[in-house]
């Protein structure tokens, strides 16, 4: 099964085809768009693994935008011992959801596909969006 290592959002994670993620959320983008990833770190399958300095030149991952969405609230709560000292607050952190299509190699070859989505596929992405 051949995976990458793509950097978006200041973060790193190792993406197969056909695999659901959140990832930080991407600006000036459309639910069902198509997005393409340049930064690739690494590449590779079970015998063999392409490593970049510090990204492999030519390669790519191609993606489609789920959805945009914001996480749960996350209470922080402040409280000092002193009379009334107290502070709530809450945040939502605003995520994309992708569905990885393709990994593309440094020459331009497609390493691996995702299958094509149908409709027992697509109830299985609105299941892994309600989670």
């Amino acid at each position: 099964m051949s995976y990458a290592v793509i950097k978006t959002g200041g973060k790193q994670y190792k993406v197969k085809s056909g695999e659901i993620l959140k990832i930080e959320k991407l600006l000036d983008s459309k639910p069902e768009t198509k997005i393409e990833f340049n930064e690739i770190l690494a590449y590779g399958d079970d015998k063999s693994i392409e490593i970049g300095t510090p990204n492999v030149e030519g390669a790519k991952v191609e993606a489609n935008l789920i959805k945009n969405s914001k996480n749960r609230t996350i209470l922080i709560f402040k409280k000092r011992r002193r009379q009334n000292s107290r502070r709530k607050n809450g945040h939502r952190q605003e995520y994309s959801m992708i569905r990885i299509n393709k990994i593309f190699s440094k020459d331009g070859k497609v390493l691996s596909e995702a299958e094509k989505i149908s409709k027992t596929s697509k109830k299985e992405v609105k299941e892994a969006v309600s989670k």
